[in-house]
């Protein structure tokens, strides 16, 4: 070989080096989310689906944060430590504690700079759950309303008609006064009020037209008549439904072991609850009663949030948010979960969600309440988190018996205004 030749045999191989070594180079993002038993597979597909498209992304899971507060708290103590995540997927109410702390980034200029964001299925609606101040820091990743799990077979000997379910509280509570009559350690219903942010509470407040606080955060409004006839309703599932105080974990295992009748719980368990019922049974899903004027319903569910701090890390982080919001991500998550599609675009995409929803009419049950859809009510200033805890403990005092439910409520509302921003 001459020298000339050497020369160019060494160029090339170094050429060749380098962009093997540039094919190799990777971006290493850690991500953290909830509620393993439910996401731990969806996130896997995520992670394959995405690394097989972005092969310059690394993605790291860290062990799951347990539920949602959790999560928040863990974050919290984690940016305290300069230790966070680069994406952390927290539920829809606890984003306003990272927006208003400065943590988590904003998103607006990522947005921008796409070139057909909406036509990508991001719609306002979605985008909506995750904006502050104008500024949008998260995208909406599972979003859920909450649904009735009911046994269709207990249903059918309590002499009840599966396809005529009640659509009202009060034909609920006698179907459920009949199924807990069949004995045998029967339970006839359980309302998961336990759920974490207060969320089936808020629920039932605003079914009767209900809110949160006042419109300018500053006095607390579920005092008013929407609350006051949830925590009525709350009492009336004991006496009038025969509803057990029983932990939340011990409940859906009751479910799920066909001991109880009627079930009111998340859309996010149906893919839980086809797992763990095997089959043993016949099973359904029947839409959320509304009673009230304006009623709405709040919209469950966690949002992927940006706190890598590096353009370098923020890039490969945007990447993997935009791939499990949008149209793939969300079809792996829906057919892995009981969620709803945050992305618009699946839902009737033959080659994603449209054959899926086809054959299983209890994942449509949720997609009915759309248009009853409203943000999950985030509480405003450092005590977010302590107001969560105090109502659940108000909450508490009605199941078990030892406060009335108007006591309750009122001990309830002076304790949260307590703990408002003045």
């Amino acid at each position: 070989m001459n020298r000339r030749m050497s020369l160019q045999f060494t160029a090339a191989a170094l050429a060749a080096g380098l962009v093997s070594g540039a094919a190799f180079a990777q971006t290493t993002i850690d991500v953290q989310y909830p509620l393993g038993f439910i996401f731990d597979k969806t996130m896997a597909e995520v992670k394959t689906g995405f690394e097989k498209r972005n092969p310059a992304v690394k993605v790291n899971f860290r062990p799951a944060y347990k539920e949602y507060e959790d999560a928040a708290q863990t974050a919290l103590r984690d940016a305290i430590t300069k230790n966070l995540p680069d994406v952390s997927f927290q539920a829809i109410n606890l984003q306003r504690l990272f927006v208003d702390r400065g943590i988590a980034a904003d998103l607006t200029p990522f947005i921008g700079r796409e070139k057909n964001w909406k036509g990508e299925g991001f719609s306002d609606s979605m985008m909506a759950l995750s904006s502050f101040g104008g500024k949008v820091h998260g995208l909406a990743f599972a979003v859920s309303t909450p649904i009735i799990y009911f046994n269709e077979d207990l249903v059918r000997k309590a002499g009840g008609n599966p396809d005529q379910f009640p659509t009202t509280w009060e034909g609920i509570f006698e179907l459920s006064r009949k199924i807990e009559a069949l004995g045998n350690d029967t339970v006839g219903m359980y309302y998961s009020w336990t759920i974490t942010g207060n969320w089936m509470w808020q629920a039932l407040v605003f079914s009767y037209g209900g809110t949160m606080l006042s419109a300018d955060e500053k006095k607390v409004a579920l005092d008013g008549d929407g609350g006051r006839r949830a925590i009525q309703l709350i009492g009336r599932m004991l006496k009038e439904g025969k509803m057990p105080d029983l932990a939340h974990d011990a409940a859906r295992q009751t479910f799920f072991a066909g001991k109880m009748g009627i079930w009111t719980e998340s859309t996010s368990l149906l893919r839980v609850a086809d797992d763990s019922v095997g089959g043993r049974f016949k099973w359904r899903t029947a839409v959320f009663p509304t009673p009230g004027p304006n009623a709405k319903l709040p919209t469950g569910g966690m949002a992927a949030m940006m706190f890598a701090a590096t353009p370098e890390k923020q890039k490969a982080a945007w990447d993997f948010m935009k791939f499990a919001t949008g149209a793939e991500g969300a079809t792996i998550m829906v057919k892995s979960t009981g969620y709803m599609p945050p992305n618009s675009l699946p839902a009737d995409n033959p080659n994603m969600l449209k054959p899926f929803y086809a054959t299983r009419p209890n994942h449509l049950t949720s997609l009915k309440q759309q248009p009853l859809m409203t943000a999950w009510y985030a509480f405003p200033g450092d005590n977010a988190l302590k107001i969560i805890a105090v109502i659940k403990d108000h909450l508490q005092s009605v199941v078990d018996g030892s406060v009335q439910p108007d006591a309750a409520l009122g001990a309830m509302t002076k304790d949260v205004q307590a703990l408002i921003p003045k």
